[in-house]
């Protein structure tokens, strides 16, 4: 099983948020963005929202549901994540290149990640 590294997440069962705190260099705005981003997808959706790196620095979302939960919204989940790649496609790249930079320690350029100087 491949190694992971949890950024943040949110639970709709216990009312909290969590922030890794290896990630506590990253601005304050990015911080506060990632917070809405899953507080109001389990106020959505419900269940369990997860952004973890896997070990090649791509950013996943994991949603979890307890058993039983028939509040749960499965097809909302998917929706809403499809939803958020899309409008925050520039946020979810620029953390997997922080990520592969800082934690990976790889040697990163633009056109490698995908993105044309000009976009930078």
């Amino acid at each position: 099983m491949m190694d992971t590294v949890v950024l943040c997440g949110a639970s709709s069962y216990e009312q909290k948020y969590y922030f890794n705190e290896e990630f506590k260099s990253l601005p304050q705005s990015v911080q506060d963005e990632l917070h809405i981003m899953c507080v109001l997808f389990t106020e959505d959706v419900g269940g369990v929202l997860t952004l973890e790196f896997d070990d090649r620095g791509n950013l996943e979302f994991k949603v979890t549901s307890e058993e039983g939960d028939y509040l749960f919204d499965e097809i909302g989940s998917v929706l809403k994540i499809k939803q958020y790649q899309e409008e925050k496609r520039d946020l979810l790249e620029a953390l997997e290149l922080y990520y592969r930079t800082f934690f990976l320690e790889e040697d990163v350029d633009w056109e490698e990640s995908g993105r044309d100087q000009d976009e930078a």
